[in-house]
Order: structure tokens, then C-alpha cells, then sequence
């Protein structure tokens, strides 16, 4: 399904291109973990963000393969090396291998934060009521540039450099893409009636990772091609 509407974005000057999001597969809900906070892909498996525990499943399968105890509370993001966790109002740098935390920093948003990726050396992190998505540096979390949006953000990601969120008001969630410099919507994936995004991760290629909230799940959703 496509159709057109009109954003009522300020900086919209055309409307955004909406479709229904294509939900290709569902993960979970897994033992012990009744809600995903965040998601984020390593290359090889996703990781999902449940609270007390950060679980790799193997996206072929859908099995758990291994799981480190952690506060993660939020959003979850992988830099090639390390994973980085928002917990409260702080984001922690994990060693994927040990689970040891190795560096904190402060989050932006002093405990309101929500998504969270990397990308070209810095740190996105969503605020989810501020309608904000921050770049950070990784090493002092000092905000480097701010963009606004106008709803609530769930999760962040860049996939092949386009600036993707996600939302969840109400009983409305979507995948949008933003202009990163203005923040004006660009596209806009609907999620069906009753799911929900609660964390973004791109895998790289052609799928989204989300969190399903407290329904414990994860959900493959197809990208839309490049254009």
C-alpha cells in the first residue's frame, strides 16, 4: 500500500511518501525478557536490549545465542568493536566479549534518551519527549549537533546515509526518514495497529531491526530501496 499525505512539519514543503511497513520477520518473545527497549546488529547477530540483560539472537534462527547482564534501559548501538548502552542517565561502553563496562559518559538527555546508533564516529542518540536527535562525541558525550523532529522518537539509525527514526505515540508508531540537517520528514513507513517501534537498528543492508516494547519482540522490517 501507497499513498500520500501531507506532514505538517514546518520545514515539509512537499508531502512524505508513506507506505506500510513490510514486516518480513518477528523474533521472541524470549525467557525472562518481557519487554525490548532497544536493538542494535553487529554484523552477525542483534542484540536486544531487555532491562537487566543485553541478548544476541541470531537473526536466522531467531535463537538466543548468549546474553550479558547489564542495565539497559534504552536505546543500544554497535561501533564495529564495542557495544554502547544507554542506562538512566548514562550511556555505557560494553565489551561484547566480557560485558564488562569500560568508559561511561553523560546522556543528553539526563535520563529522557531514547534511540541510539553510530555512525561516522559519533554517537545519535534519541530524545524520545524533546523530539530531538542528538550527535554526541563518543568520548566526552559533549553534544556536536542537534536535530528536531516532530514526534516522539523511539529509535535512531543511518543506513547507506539516510537518517531513519522511529515513533510511537499513541497507538500510531512509524519508521521515518529525516533530513538530517533540517529535520523535515522525507518518508514514512505506518507499522500495523498494535506494534510498535522501541529502538532502530539497520542491518546494513535491506532490513530494520526493531523493538516491539512490552511485547517482548523484535520485528525485521524491510527498507525501502535506495533511491
Amino acid at each position: 500500500m501507497t499513498r500520500k499525505t501531507q506532514d505538517h512539519h514546518p520545514a515539509s514543503v512537499h508531502p512524505a511518501p508513506v507506505h506500510a511497513a513490510e514486516i518480513v520477520r518477528e523474533y521472541g518473545p524470549y525467557p525472562g525478557a518481557d519487554r525490548v527497549n532497544g536493538v542494535t546488529h553487529d554484523g552477525h547477530h542483534v542484540w536486544a536490549a531487555t532491562g537487566t540483560q543485553l541478548v544476541a539472537i541470531d537473526p536466522e534462527n531467531g535463537q538466543p545465542t548468549r546474553s550479558l547482564d547489564c542495565a539497559c534501559d534504552a536505546g543500544t548501538a554497535f561501533d564495529g568493536t564495542h557495544l554502547y548502552q544507554i542506562a538512566e542517565a548514562r550511556i555505557d561502553k560494553i565489551d561484547p566479549a566480557t560485558g564488562q563496562v569500560l568508559a561511561s559518559i553523560p546522556a543528553p538527555g539526563h535520563g529522557s534518551d531514547s534511540g541510539l546508533t553510530w555512525a561516522e564516529g559519533s554517537l545519535w542518540v534519541g530524545q524520545y519527549r524533546d523530539r530531538k536527535i542528538y550527535q554526541i562525541d563518543p568520548m566526552t558525550g559533549a553534544v556536536l549537533r542537534t536535530i528536531e523532529t516532530n514526534r516522539y522518537v523511539t529509535g535512531v539509525t543511518w543506513a547507506e546515509g539516510e537518517l531513519w527514526h522511529g515513533t510511537w505515540e499513541g497507538d500510531e508508531s512509524e519508521i521515518r526518514r529525516i533530513d538530517p540537517h533540517s529535520g523535515a520528514v522525507l518518508e514514512r513507513l505506518q507499522m500495523p495497529a498494535g506494534t510498535g517501534v522501541s529502538g532502530l537498528e539497520s542491518d546494513g543492508a535491506q532490513l530494520f531491526y526493531c523493538g516491539g516494547g512490552p511485547s517482548g519482540k523484535v520485528r525485521a522490517v524491510r527498507r525501502p530501496k535506495t533511491r
